[in-house]
């Protein structure tokens, strides 16, 4: 153990000494972008600035491939370290609404609901990338990636709601938990442990009493909390 230990202490003296001899730094890649087709939002190469290209980053520099002109290029870490690129993608979610509002109708005022409703989201999904570069010490880095993920798209999903004389135009007699299909719109962003995002929708309430239910395809709005499923 103390022999390991021996060694570990002179491989870091070897390493911070050869970056001091050579005036560089060195330089620890936390994160990397998965091979791919990206976007270049920003870039200092005005060649390559909003263009799409395939890109492989092998921590101390980026392999590009531009595929309108078959061009390869090799960019050094210094050069891309402000670069910003963009990936889209289709995005299939399943998500809960803890909660909605619901706005006012006839003498009920705005209602807010807590009943179940599970739905399944499809839309765009839009991922931006960049790096940061943390100094440690003069000749010691981290460098990261960083990312923000948004999206939109539609849903739909099934849930339930309450149903008795006080959301109704005429008297039921009762009081049950009616099943809802819910349909609308969502924007997402990506937490990384989940996803939060609002969403807006309407209810179609799925029995003989629809008719009757003041909040039939009325607009509501609501919260919700998903699962990423690719």
């Amino acid at each position: 153990m103390a022999s390991i230990t021996h060694f570990s202490r002179i491989f870091w003296l070897i390493l911070l000494g050869g970056g001091l001899l050579s005036g560089c730094r060195v330089m620890v890649p936390s994160g990397a972008l998965e091979p791919g087709l990206y976007h270049v939002n920003y870039s200092n190469d005005s060649a390559i600035s909003n263009r799409q290209v395939y890109v492989i980053d092998s921590s101390d520099s980026l392999q590009l491939l531009l595929p309108a002109t078959d061009e390869r290029r090799s960019i050094a870490r210094q050069a891309y370290a402000s670069w910003t690129f963009k990936r889209t993608e289709v995005d299939i979610d399943v998500f809960t609404l803890p909660f909605r509002i619901r706005p006012a109708q006839l003498t009920l005022p705005a209602q807010l609901n807590s009943n179940f409703t599970a739905a399944v989201y499809l839309g765009r999904r839009i991922d931006v990338y960049n790096y940061q570069s943390t100094a440690i010490t003069p000749t010691f880095a981290v460098r990261k990636l960083q990312s923000r993920g948004f999206g939109y798209g539609f849903f739909a999903g099934i849930g339930s709601t309450i149903v008795n004389d006080f959301v109704t135009r005429q008297p039921v007699g009762i009081e049950y938990e009616g099943v809802v299909f819910d349909v609308g719109l969502a924007a997402i962003y990506d937490a990384r442990i989940f996803n939060v995002g609002l969403a807006v929708g309407i209810d179609y309430l799925a029995d003989a009493n629809r008719r009757n239910w003041i909040y039939q395809q009325r607009p509501w709005f609501g919260v919700l909390f998903g699962l990423n499923l690719n």
